[in-house]
């Protein structure tokens, strides 16, 4: 099978976004038109969810029939309503007899300091955004819920850089594919698990002639971390950060399998991005099971980590200057 490397090379998974380009905000849909088996992880300590509760395995739903992630801190999650509306509208949703009402998630991260921030996803943004999904590969970067992500917020905005949305896939064997999806915002560093390099974080203080990517470049959050310095920083600073993200395999799997993906694939989160976790984040990752191939949870939430780390990688290669601050990705 040829893989594009994104999340919908995942047998019914699509992807639609939206975004203002001027306001630096946006919103990416992923749509399950027949629904998917759901789960969720949370771990940050600052999170913007809707509809998570249903996702518990002892509640009632068991499929949901899209998945929303969207700027524009909590006014963002006014997106869902428009993906809903969409999806009525395809007579998609859970039947309650006399209509069906579509299950759909979300999770929004704080990028208004960026951009403008009187401009926010709304119900208007959502429906474009599920209007446009299809199976083509996922465009990454400053798209999406990812236009206006940024990483490394220690010093501020004024020492992070440009993030964005990034996608990954693998062929794990027996026909199951594992896919990911992932808004970087995070208030550390990215990292590349194979060489533990900083590959986008907070800027150096010294800010000379330094080129992006040279080991002056950065300040190593989590150096700084130890330091008097970095300590009284860190109690003065932006609560502006969340990770948020999808990841999916065409797998039979029950709500409770489903969340023990998401549960690793926050292993995956935690090998990109240090610190993880922490109360400045809101780290959310939902998991998607939309087939009916068998498979062992323990292999598939394996994988599931490794593309989520993939994911995060890419997200910030991917990423253009943008708002003033610089990205890694061309123009």
């Amino acid at each position: 099978m040829n893989l594009d490397h994104t999340i919908t090379d995942v047998p019914g998974i699509e992807v639609g976004q939206a975004q203002d380009e001027a306001a630096l905000t946006g919103v990416t849909v992923v749509l399950c038109r027949n629904g998917a088996v759901a789960g969720i992880d949370q771990r940050g300590g600052a999170p913007g969810t809707r509809e998570t509760d249903l996702l518990n395995p002892v509640n009632m739903v068991e499929k949901v029939h899209a998945i929303t992630l969207a700027g524009g801190s909590a006014f963002g999650l006014d997106a869902a309503s428009g993906v809903m509306r969409y999806l009525e509208e395809q007579k998609i949703g859970f039947d309650v007899g006399v209509a069906r009402v579509p299950i759909v998630p979300s999770a929004i991260l704080f990028d208004l300091a960026l951009g403008r921030a009187d401009i926010r996803p709304d119900a208007g943004m959502g429906y474009r955004a599920a209007a446009a999904a299809c199976a083509d590969a996922v465009a990454e970067g400053n798209v999406g819920a990812g236009a206006g992500a940024s990483v490394g917020k220690i010093f501020g905005m004024a020492g992070a850089m440009k993030s964005g949305l990034g996608s990954a896939s693998m062929d794990i064997g027996g026909g199951v594919i594992v896919g990911a999806l992932v808004a970087v915002n995070a208030f550390g560093d990215v990292i590349d698990p194979r060489n533990a390099q900083i590959v986008a974080g907070a800027r150096s203080i010294k800010l000379g002639p330094l080129a992006v990517g040279a080991e002056s470049y950065f300040a190593n959050t989590l150096e700084t971390l130890h330091t008097f310095a970095g300590r009284t920083i860190m109690g003065l600073a932006t609560r502006s950060n969340t990770v948020i993200g999808v990841v999916a395999a065409n797998v039979n799997f029950t709500k409770a399998e489903a969340t023990k993906m998401a549960q690793m694939a926050q292993d995956g989160l935690a090998r990109a991005i240090r610190p993880a976790h922490t109360m400045l984040d809101g780290d959310t990752i939902f998991a998607l099971a939309t087939g009916s191939k068998n498979a062992d949870v323990s292999i598939v939430g394996a994988f599931a980590a490794e593309v989520f780390a993939q994911a995060c990688l890419r997200a910030v290669r991917a990423a253009r200057s943008a708002g003033g601050l610089p990205g890694l990705g061309s123009e």
